[in-house]
């Protein structure tokens, strides 16, 4: 057994979502969004490195030293899956774990509003999840690739750095791919991929201009695509993908995507206010017959308020609107929610007024930021 093991074992129990191994410091836990030192003595860079070093292999441990910034994974049996960063710092090596756990919660047990699930009961399109690190992007996915893999008989290709929750077959067919691995990179992965017969792709993240071309041209061509941004709102993740194209391209993209595009969802997490962990936020964009119109005429402006109109018959929602919800309901606190929204909530609470799906899906992500805070 490995002498970090104990460390992870350990994050497990106080339901941590993070471990953080640092020179000159001594471990830290993120429990509920909070950094919380252990007691523990200051670990040198000599500490740190034969803690990470011993559960790396040859090739991890050559490609850190050639590149100095690694990312995989680490599993422990009966304790669980970790996501792994490994970097330089000033005073030595550094790393951040990030724990997957081992059971994929379902939509239910997520809460996921009914807009959500309504939005992947398609054959074709591309349908974003979105948000800051950290806000539960993973997750979401996860629970949205089992419930296709429990209700659809399709074949799923995964391309993930590294790859975090793992899928059995159960009706679907399901290959998992991981850059570094399985494939040097997620815009090679995407080309074969297209020539490997899947009905659904997942990309991990959509880094740079070809990854995002390729998504949409196979959103295009019949495939459903998921795939993650790091954007706070719905209608910034459509700015953002058409401002990674020259300006020459973008009208050509803006209309790519008004007809591809299925749906958009941003998520943040908030602390509980009683304590007990977090729970998430959504913000739905799908993409009707209006806002495909918008996007397609570069008013990308107007979609909060064709969000706010079409409301709850259309499954949209802003997070205003879902924010006041959870604070209505006492599940967040006014200050937490004035921090996100940057405005006077205890007035929003009291005025707001349209957009509709709410918190009433019962958002709760868990217990503790363990079996949400992955992302």
């Amino acid at each position: 057994m490995a002498t970090i093991d104990e460390l992870f074992k350990l994050m497990v129990e106080q339901g941590a979502s993070d471990l953080h191994i640092t020179s000159g410091a001594p471990p830290y836990l993120r429990i509920h969004g909070n950094m919380v030192p252990l007691n523990y003595r200051e670990l040198s860079s000599q500490d740190v490195q034969g803690l990470i070093f011993e559960i790396l292999s040859e090739k991890q441990k050559r490609a850190f030293v050639e590149k100095w910034e690694l990312d995989c994974a680490y599993t422990l049996q009966g304790v669980g899956r970790f996501r792994c960063n490994v970097f330089m710092q000033r005073k030595g090596l550094g790393a951040v774990f990030r724990i997957i756990p081992e059971k994929i919660l379902s939509a239910q047990e997520l809460g996921l509003p009914p807009g959500i699930m309504d939005m992947i009961d398609c054959d074709k399109g591309l349908i974003l999840v979105t948000g800051p690190t950290g806000s539960g992007k993973s997750t979401t996915l996860a629970a949205l690739i089992h419930h296709i893999n429990m209700t659809r008989d399709s074949h799923i290709i995964t391309v993930e750095d590294p790859i975090e929750f793992v899928h059995g077959n159960i009706k679907c067919l399901i290959n998992q791919r991981e850059i570094g691995s399985h494939t040097k990179s997620f815009a090679n992965a995407l080309k074969s991929a297209l020539r490997e017969d899947p009905d659904i792709l997942l990309v991990g993240e959509l880094r740079d201009l070809e990854t995002i071309s390729l998504a949409l041209t196979a959103a295009e061509t019949g495939h459903v695509v998921f795939a993650t941004l790091h954007t706070n709102s719905t209608a910034k993740t459509i700015d953002r993908i058409i401002d990674v194209f020259p300006s020459g391209q973008q009208s050509q993209i803006r209309t790519m995507l008004a007809e591809s595009l299925r749906g958009v969802i941003a998520q943040t997490l908030f602390a509980r206010a009683d304590g007990q962990g977090r729970v998430a936020a959504y913000e739905i964009m799908r993409n009707t017959k209006a806002i495909s119109n918008l996007i397609r005429e570069g008013k990308i402006h107007q979609i909060p308020s064709a969000i706010q109109t079409a409301g709850q018959s259309a499954g949209m929602v802003l997070f205003e609107k879902y924010i006041d919800d959870l604070v209505r309901k006492g599940k967040i606190s006014i200050h937490d929610a004035r921090s996100f929204l940057g405005k006077d909530t205890e007035t929003m609470v009291k005025t707001s007024v349209g957009g509709g799906g709410g918190a009433s899906g019962g958002s709760a992500v868990g217990g503790t930021p363990g079996g949400t805070k992955v992302g």
